[in-house]
């Protein structure tokens, strides 16, 4: 994120110490955890509260500047990467998560066998697997 000033105020939201922390950190730690995103911004202004770090990722994702992803049996994740229909790797193991571009031309995901009447405009999909760290790991 170049500007979080500038993005707060395009999405007409006013410019706190708050918002700013978080959304530094999302910039800085992408598919963090809440809490993972509550202690960056702790580090960065002081205090904040978790209530108050769970109401700023709620705005930001409702106005549509961060994402929310939340893989099976985990946490939800955010990320500054909105807008692409990208998708996620994830390890069963440890949990880190990567991006994935589609692999095929724009958004392929999209166009779906059957839509059932629906004007899709989003598609989730995530890979599980083994990252290559994990993979070293020596099996018990």
């Amino acid at each position: 994120m170049q500007d979080p000033e500038a993005t707060l105020r395009q999405y007409q939201l006013p410019v706190t110490a708050q918002r700013l922390a978080v959304l530094r950190a999302v910039s800085r730690h992408p598919h963090a955890t809440a809490d993972a995103v509550a202690e960056s911004a702790r580090e960065e202004i002081g205090t904040i509260s978790r209530q108050s770090v769970y109401n700023v990722l709620n705005v930001l994702t409702d106005k549509g500047i961060i994402r929310r992803i939340q893989p099976a049996d985990s946490p939800a994740r955010y990320e500054d990467r909105v807008g692409d229909n990208h998708h996620h790797l994830v390890c069963r193991s440890c949990g880190k998560t990567e991006d994935v571009c589609c692999a095929v031309g724009d958004a392929p995901c999209l166009t779906a066998h059957s839509h059932h009447g629906f004007k899709i405009d989003e598609a989730e999909v995530i890979y599980w697997g083994t990252c290559p760290a994990c993979q070293q790991k020596p099996r018990n």
